[in-house]
């Protein structure tokens, strides 16, 4: 069991440390015209959440894609989730390379979570009982541009929102981060809680990336702090997120087992960092064991978003064995992608 966390801990590291010589000085990242939004037809929030997105990123009407079933379950079965896939990658034009959903529940299909299901298809190897190492997400670290026409998988994100108020606000932040070039900071925070602080070990690498931006601190929770860019910390649950402000962009998460169940969680959903004004997250909707490999590695997911890719393709590259994990939040934010790239 040992070398098996110890495999999965190695992925991650190998990669991040040979990353900080390859990254490109300014990555030309997906854009509108590329994804498609993915609305569940019985759902009026989400045939609302879908309008307002599309309105407000200039999606057309052609890459709405509408699919049908029962709303408000957390989970549903691999013969069910097929019959919905096939009706939106149906619909779905050669040309789109990601895909957005606009639920937050169901947040998972039998053991994948959703948005990894979407990608790469329902598939047992993306699961794992006790504490095994999955199949490798192919999107993890790479330098692929367009991930369908050469991975053949479509990296999915959910605009997830309980109300439409907060998908609106939460929209509105990914749109007025574009090009912000913002000047916020990076909080990596080693906690107290030894089982899920396992992180740790990459911050350093990070705050090389970052320089005097990114802060180390030895808390288990951040508090006060009116200028959060990134926010990684490991812990059942998180305090202080009323105290804190968040650059438009941010991206947050909490390692922890059971963040990506959305609706139900008896620990902290991901849905709170939304809640509080980030603009993406992550979490694992069934135990992951604290393998580093199944959560965002924070130094490869600041190194692509400060090259200039958007959170879904930043985020996305992060994750080794994302097939627990789902990725939540507006898509296509890019605060380092600059004006006409």
């Amino acid at each position: 069991m040992d070398r098996l966390r110890e495999f999965a801990v190695g992925i991650a590291a190998f990669v991040a440390e040979g990353m900080l010589a390859v990254l490109p000085s300014q990555a030309l990242a997906l854009d509108h015209t590329q994804l498609a939004v993915i609305v569940n037809s019985r759902d009026p929030l989400s045939v609302d959440i879908g309008k307002y997105y599309a309105t407000q990123r200039g999606i057309l009407f052609q890459n709405v894609l509408k699919v049908g079933f029962p709303p408000d379950r957390s989970v549903i079965t691999a013969k069910e989730f097929a019959a919905i896939k096939a009706e939106a990658d149906e619909q779905a034009l050669p040309h789109i390379q990601a895909y957005a959903l606009t639920w937050a529940a169901p947040y998972r299909v039998e053991c994948m979570s959703i948005t990894s299901a979407f990608a790469f298809g329902f598939d047992l190897a993306f699961c794992a009982e006790d504490c095994k190492p999955t199949r490798l997400n192919t999107y993890f670290n790479s330098r692929v541009r367009l991930p369908f026409k050469q991975l053949n998988m479509r990296p999915t994100m959910v605009i997830a929102a309980i109300s439409l108020e907060s998908a609106k606000a939460l929209i509105d932040r990914g749109v007025r981060s574009d090009g912000s070039l913002p000047s916020g900071v990076a909080y990596l925070l080693s906690t107290s809680d030894a089982a899920r602080n396992v992180r740790s070990g990459s911050y350093p690498l990070a705050q090389r990336l970052l320089g005097r931006r990114g802060r180390v601190l030895e808390e288990d929770a951040l508090k006060d702090a009116k200028d959060v860019l990134f926010y990684f910390i490991g812990k059942e649950r998180v305090e202080g997120l009323d105290t804190l402000r968040f650059v438009p962009g941010a991206i947050a998460d909490h390692l922890t087992s059971f963040g990506g169940q959305l609706t139900d969680s008896g620990q902290m959903s991901a849905l709170r960092w939304l809640e509080s004004g980030a603009t993406g997250s992550y979490g694992t909707v069934v135990e992951p064991c604290n393998l580093p490999a199944k959560f965002p590695h924070p130094a490869l997911a600041i190194g692509n978003y400060l090259a200039g890719d958007t959170l879904i393709e930043a985020y996305w590259k992060s994750v080794a064995m994302s097939g627990q994990g789902i990725f939540i939040g507006e898509p296509l934010a890019a605060p380092f992608r600059r004006k006409g790239r």
